[in-house]
């Protein structure tokens, strides 16, 4: 027997009383999705840099680890600055010796004023000799604190708190002032996508967004939509609750409202299969018959799961929204 690509009617006797609502379909408004991939990023990607320069002598975080802000991350060493301590220190010593040595003798030329042995004149320059090897003092010490705060310097700390993505340095090798040790991802994680172009004017700021996460289906929002056109993609940001973080720059699918029409949608429990065809019951009167149809895409309608009806019915018709049990036999 061959089968006509026409709507088979099964003329089917129901009782009059069914549990099933009666629904007249008409148009509704529906979304159109448009599917790309989006890419799960840090909020925060910083670098942590060198502030010295010198050779790595501790390097203790690897890619994935979690750090704190302030965290050690690395050791620099500049070998230099021991010496460069120890030149200040001898001259500080020398300058020392010579400022006692000067006080001595303000103390003798204030004795031999007190006699009017000596000259007002020469103790003046002796009190100036002693104020400019305090100055000297003072000086040596401000330039060695300099360099005791370079080699504190030398410790490497996170920026932020968050996730170490890379290490491109190695223990034991020479870095540069400002050269990146480690590159940190922190302020939680957002979903950033790539449009095509001719879909920038559909999409709005708070747009609702469906997520295709590794943990099942998950709504978004769309926050932010950046002006500038790169490679003829648009770039846009969505918030997501959830949203895991093992994996950055991991990809995930993602489906974008990207137009409105209108279809006629019938709940998901309104359909039946039966040989291979699509059924949906449809009351006239007090007679339901079955009517073959051509289903499209499913979506959620207010927490409803619905079926766009591509053929076999027409605004105005009457079906049921739960279909009865075939519990009769059906006349083609």
């Amino acid at each position: 027997m061959r089968f006509s690509l026409l709507p088979i009617l099964l003329l089917i006797t129901f009782p009059t009383t069914l549990p099933a609502q009666d629904l007249t379909l008409q148009p509704v408004a529906v979304v159109e999705w448009k599917a790309v991939y989006g890419r799960i990023e840090a909020r925060d990607r910083i670098p942590a840099r060198a502030r010295l320069g010198g050779t790595l002598t501790e390097l203790s975080v690897t890619e994935g680890d979690e750090v704190v802000a302030g965290q050690v991350l690395a050791q620099v060493v500049d070998e230099k600055i021991a010496f460069q301590i120890s030149a200040m220190d001898a001259q500080l010593t020398a300058v020392q010796s010579q400022l006692a040595n000067a006080e001595t003798e303000l103390k003798r030329g204030q004795d031999l004023l007190k006699q009017g042995v000596t000259t007002v004149q020469r103790m003046d320059a002796l009190r100036t000799q002693v104020d400019v090897l305090n100055g000297q003092i003072a000086a040596l010490q401000a330039q060695r604190q300099v360099v005791e705060q370079q080699a504190i310097e030398g410790a490497v700390l996170a920026p932020v708190s968050g996730r170490v993505l890379e290490v491109p340095v190695a223990k034991g090798g020479v870095v540069m002032p400002g050269e990146v040790v480690a590159n940190l991802g922190g302020g939680g994680i957002f979903l950033r996508l790539a449009v095509p172009e001719r879909h920038a004017r559909q999409l709005k700021q708070g747009d609702t967004i469906q997520i295709e996460s590794p943990d099942g289906q998950k709504e978004g929002h769309l926050v932010r939509i950046y002006p500038l056109i790169e490679n003829g993609r648009v770039v846009a940001d969505v918030e997501v609750d959830g949203l895991p973080d093992t994996f950055v720059d991991a990809r995930i699918l993602v489906r974008l409202p990207v137009a409105n029409r209108q279809a006629l949608m019938v709940p998901a429990t309104a359909m039946t299969t039966r040989s291979g065809l699509d059924f949906v019951a449809v009351k006239s009167g007090d007679t339901v018959s079955l009517r073959s149809v051509v289903p499209g895409q499913r979506q959620q309608i207010d927490g409803v799961e619905q079926v766009e009806i591509l053929s076999g019915l027409q605004a105005g018709d009457v079906i049921l929204s739960d279909m009865p049990a075939a519990g009769v036999s059906a006349n083609e």
